[in-house]
C-alpha cells in the first residue's frame, strides 16, 4: 500500500504540511492510516444513503444505493482507492469493523428485511454484499475497466446482473 510503505515525513511532504503537524493530530503513522480509513468510510455513508427511503420496494432501494455508490466513487476515486488498498492491508485488522458497519445500518436492515421477506437469498450477508458491491468496485475503477463507459444504461445493466445474483 502506498501510504503504508511511506514514512510520516513522506506523507507530510505529499500533503504539504510539516511532520510535526501530523503528530499533533495522530499518534503515529498507523493511527493516521486507521483514522483516515474510518473517516472516509464515515463520509461515504451519507453519500451512499443520500435520499434513502426504506419504504420503497427492496429492489428499488438497492438500485438507488447502487447508483449513489457509482456517483460517489467516480467523484472520489482517490479516496476509494485508499479504502481498497487499506482493506487489503494488515492495518485493516486494527479497525473495529462493527463500529464502521454501523454507518451503513439502514442498508443492513433492508438486506435483513429482504431475506426475511424471501426476496433476497438467505445466505451469509458477506456473500450478498460481495455480489452486490464488488462489481461496483471493479466497474468504477478506470484502471480495472478501461473500456467501460460509466453511463446510466451500463450501470443499470450491471445492477440488474448483481440483483439477479442475490434475489430469490
Amino acid at each position: 500500500m502506498g501510504a503504508a510503505s511511506s514514512s510520516v515525513s513522506k506523507i507530510a511532504r505529499e500533503a504539504g504540511v510539516s511532520p510535526a503537524t501530523i503528530y499533533v493530530y495522530y499518534k503515529n503513522k498507523v493511527d493516521l492510516l486507521v483514522s483516515t480509513y474510518i473517516q472516509i468510510k464515515q463520509n461515504f455513508s451519507p453519500a451512499l444513503l443520500k435520499d434513502f427511503n426504506d419504504q420503497l420496494p427492496i429492489r428499488d432501494i438497492f438500485k438507488h444505493v447502487w447508483f449513489n455508490m457509482f456517483e460517489h466513487i467516480t467523484n472520489n476515486l482517490e479516496y476509494f482507492k485508499f479504502v481498497e488498498q487499506f482493506s487489503n492491508s494488515p492495518y485493516s485488522s486494527l479497525v473495529n469493523k462493527e463500529a464502521v458497519e454501523q454507518y451503513f445500518d439502514p442498508l443492513s436492515k433492508v438486506l435483513q428485511t429482504g431475506i426475511e421477506q424471501k426476496i433476497i437469498k438467505n445466505v451469509h450477508p458477506d456473500i450478498l454484499k460481495a455480489f452486490m458491491y464488488y462489481p461496483i468496485a471493479v466497474l468504477a475503477n478506470p484502471s480495472l475497466c478501461q473500456d467501460f463507459e460509466l453511463n446510466a444504461e451500463n450501470i443499470e445493466t450491471a445492477f440488474t446482473l448483481a440483483w439477479d445474483a442475490i434475489k430469490r
